[in-house]
């Protein structure tokens, strides 16, 4: 069967590059934002519903949701957060649906990758046989991004606010890469990385996912607060 791997990780962590270095070797790749970004393209029921929360001005010239400004209103600010989700609808039946399709038609020395920044918090990672977390330093993430986003400072601080610790993910994750070197450094990393997981899953010998439980813990503690608050 098929080699499903989550990819996670904070934003300007690597997880795309790292993901362009496995797919270079064969891999098929899913990235989940982008799948997200689909749901509500223009003509869609969501995207209705999205521009009616958020105003006509998050559409750009070109008919679409212009995704910068929609993220300037809704990034570190939970409850925004909440009311974009619910508007998209279904993310987690789409990203399995990609997943349920690799399995019937993918082979059993393919490999194939669900990139998504919330992946481990999504549940995305139920559904995949390994969950790999890119990290990186806070002021490391900073300088990328606004080097590389083009972004103010305080677009920048919303960003990282937004995001949940790579510490705090690390226990659900099978395993961790930071990203704190050059970018050559990095990806010797992941092609090793990578190399040793094929040999594991060749040979029989992968071990199942700290996912999964770690998944059920969370999904337990999440009802027990639900009932708490409730009562």
């Amino acid at each position: 069967m098929v080699l499903v791997i989550g990819v996670a990780g904070s934003i300007a962590t690597g997880k795309s590059t790292a993901c362009e270095v496995i797919v270079s070797q064969g891999a098929h790749h899913c990235d989940a934002d982008r799948l997200v970004h689909r749901l509500y393209d223009r003509g869609t029921d969501a995207f209705d519903r999205i521009v009616t929360i958020f105003g006509n001005e998050i559409v750009g010239d070109d008919g679409y949701i212009d995704r910068r400004i929609l993220g300037g209103k809704v990034f570190g600010k939970p409850e925004e957060m909440n009311k974009l989700t619910t508007a998209i609808g279904s993310i987690s039946d789409a990203v399995k649906g990609v997943v349920d399709e690799w399995r019937e038609t993918l082979g059993p020395d393919d490999v194939a990758l669900m990139e998504a920044v919330n992946l481990i918090e999504a549940g995305y990672g139920q559904w995949c046989d390994q969950v790999w977390l890119f990290a990186c330093d806070e002021d490391i993430a900073r300088q990328r991004l606004a080097a590389r986003n083009q972004l103010s400072t305080e677009e920048v601080e919303k960003r990282l606010a937004s995001q949940r610790s790579w510490e705090d993910r690390a226990i659900a994750s099978d395993i961790v890469m930071m990203n704190n070197g050059t970018e050559d450094d990095f990806k010797r990393q992941v092609r090793n990385q990578y190399r040793s997981i094929i040999q594991l899953a060749q040979a029989g010998e992968l071990e199942t996912s700290k996912y999964n439980d770690w998944w059920k813990e969370y999904v337990r503690e999440r009802e027990a607060q639900k009932t708490e608050s409730s009562d």
